[in-house]
């Protein structure tokens, strides 16, 4: 039987995941492992609410886990069945919420820092598996042997891992297993030819495990084989933002509903830091040495990670962070609701998008620029044809004719322009979508050379929309006319509108993400040797709300769109009844729950099929 120490080292300990260890902000209670054969005789099992006590019923290693805390002093977690944004008011959270079928996270309040607690429960926190995993892997190793696949193919390699798991464990004991003359037993799983047993020795190579053990044996090869080992479930857990690793320590998460937290997994060695970068960038297919220590690259599930190799350069220690992203983007509609933007500022956005306007999204990092970009993609012509280009994919796209291109190669388009050898840049993928005909090109991010070729393509009449690091519009001006951009000050009108995106401290302490301003670019004044432009909408922090400063004097909405649509002079206001009905649109859709991402473009699109959105003049 482990002892909780040895389980707890065990959990993180196996495969890629030597030196990682465990911190819990408690010290966990002596726990033997307890028969749950019948859930009713425990006294925690009976003390815990209906929804808990469905989970437990499901999963053990929850009810084990819950064994562990020092539930007379905490008090039993509250169970969340689904995490919403009023969960993260909560002062001092003490909860556990539900990853998938098998993993679950409990959000335990830290008194001593602003980061609370993340703690993963996994499967294999479950008695007695800690051993068994390593007794399996050494039977891995003699049952593998001579075996031929793919290493790249992972649907292969978990299918054999599978299988190989099949022929090793039986679930019952020893003595319960009647081995019949086929090698078969009618209420026990098929024993692999490959350990068939023999008369001496029945079962001398297998493995006999109770059927919860076996599913945890199961979760902890898929996890280190396939996944990425001890990451999987916050690679899993679809409310988690950003993971970053410094160095030898804590794990830190950015998180969806929770902010800022502090994982219990930690480094605390240099050579198990270092191995397990390796060991990450060899799954990823993008190997790491002391040569070329940085790589930028994705994971199977799309996040985007960059690993820094090596304590010459990274004075902690190895590093690296992952860039989560959602299977589904947020809605222009959840974007609003989270308070970045508001209905008229959407419906504004709608009208220039709608009618070709190029624009930028603005801001630091983590500032959510590409979640605006995702979102207000919806507003472009349905049957528009699209090219987006990338470095890493992350933009997602609702329209069926969508061309989506992403960079190859170590050069990353910011400098050298022209890809080298094999290198494809941004600036190449840019050229090519000129000669594709589309009716919108998206860029992730312009960061160089690419920019030129981006204005390029505005003025031959190519609407192109991207996300730029820059804090005002001064700033993204003055990076456009510098090296390496160096866009002619009287090209800069082709850029009609600019969007200025931050994260920002509310009073009450909480970070939260805010369009600040949305600007329209009026051109090169030679009087003055700048460029002007004027502010659409503004946010104002006291109220945090939104103004439309340009209410009635839109330089883009009267002088080109209005123009465009051959609206007279003295009728040009209509333009501005426009936003106000798109506006009772957008809150029409969110009232009546129209808010998922495809589900809103799709409206969108019959919204505009049925001819509503036309201009009455």
């Amino acid at each position: 039987m482990d002892s909780i120490e040895e389980k707890l080292s065990t959990e993180h300990g196996c495969a890629l995941n030597a030196g990682i260890y465990t911190n819990f902000p408690f010290k966990p209670k002596k726990y033997d492992g307890h028969d749950h054969s019948n859930l009713k005789t425990c006294n925690l099992y009976k003390l815990l609410p209906p929804e808990m006590k469905a989970e437990v019923e499901k999963n053990l290693h929850l009810l084990e886990y819950l064994h562990i805390l020092p539930i007379d002093t905490m008090g039993i977690p509250r169970y969340v069945s689904g995490i919403e944004s009023k969960h993260g008011e909560i002062e001092n959270p003490n909860l556990i919420y539900k990853v998938n079928d098998q993993i679950y996270v409990h959000i335990y309040p830290n008194k001593n820092d602003v980061r609370n607690f993340y703690i993963p429960i996994e499967p294999i926190l479950l008695t007695g598996v800690g051993s068994l995993i390593k007794e399996l892997e050494a039977r891995l190793v003699d049952h593998l042997t001579g075996i031929e696949f793919d290493p790249e193919n992972l649907e292969e390699k978990e299918r054999i891992l599978k299988e190989a798991l099949d022929d090793i464990c039986v679930i019952g004991n020893k003595k319960q297993v009647d081995i019949s003359a086929a090698g078969v037993d009618s209420g026990i799983k098929k024993l692999g030819a490959k350990f068939f047993p023999s008369k001496e020795d029945p079962g001398k190579n297998h493995i006999y495990v109770k059927k919860e053990q076996y599913e945890a044996l199961k979760y902890s090869i898929i996890r280190d084989k396939i996944g990425v080992g001890f990451l999987d479930p916050y690679i899993n857990d679809n409310k988690i933002e950003d993971i970053t690793c410094n160095g030898l320590g804590p794990i830190f998460i950015e998180h969806k509903v929770f902010k800022g937290l502090r994982s219990v997994i930690e480094f605390n060695d240099n050579d198990a830091l270092n191995q397990y970068i390796v060991r990450l960038a060899e799954r990823i297919g993008k190997p790491i040495t002391f040569k070329n220590p940085i790589v930028d690259s994705t994971l199977p599930d799309g996040s985007r990670i960059n690993i820094v190799f090596g304590d010459d350069i990274s004075k902690n220690g190895s590093n690296f962070t992952i860039r989560k992203f959602a299977d589904i983007p947020f809605s222009i509609l959840q974007v609003i609701k989270g308070g970045t933007l508001d209905y008229r500022m959407a419906a504004y956005l709608w009208i220039l998008i709608g009618e070709g306007m190029s624009g930028f999204i603005c801001g630091e990092t983590a500032s959510g620029k590409t979640t605006t970009l995702n979102g207000i993609t919806a507003f472009v012509n349905p049957e528009s044809k699209l090219v987006s280009i990338e470095d890493t994919p992350e933009l997602q796209i609702p329209h069926k004719n969508w061309t989506r291109e992403t960079t190859r190669g170590s050069t990353r388009g910011g400098g050298i322009g022209e890809g080298s050898g094999s290198d494809v840049t941004m600036f190449d993928l840019l050229k090519a979508a000129l000669r594709q005909r589309p009716n919108y090109i998206l860029v992730g991010e312009i960061r160089g050379v690419e920019g030129n070729v981006a204005f390029q393509a505005m003025q031959t009449g190519h609407p192109v929309m991207s996300t730029f690091h820059a804090a005002t519009v001064e700033k993204l001006i003055q990076r456009l006319t510098a090296d390496p951009i160096n866009i002619p000050k009287t090209y800069v009108d082709n850029l009609n509108f600019v969007i200025i995106q931050s994260a920002v401290r509310r009073p009450d302490g909480k970070l939260v993400r805010r369009v600040l301003s949305i600007n329209e670019v009026l051109g090169y004044n030679p009087d003055k040797g700048g460029i002007s432009f004027i502010e659409a909408f503004s946010w104002d922090p006291v109220t945090d709300t939104h103004v439309f400063s340009a209410m009635g004097s839109s330089y883009i909405l009267e002088n080109k769109i209005a123009t465009r649509l051959g609206i007279p002079g003295k009728k040009k206001k209509v333009i501005y009844d426009e936003i106000e009905k798109r506006a009772r649109i957008l809150e029409r859709l969110d009232s009546e729950g129209i808010v998922n991402y495809w589900d809103f473009f799709n409206t969108v699109a019959k919204i505009t099929k049925a001819g509503m959105l036309r201009i009455q003049f």
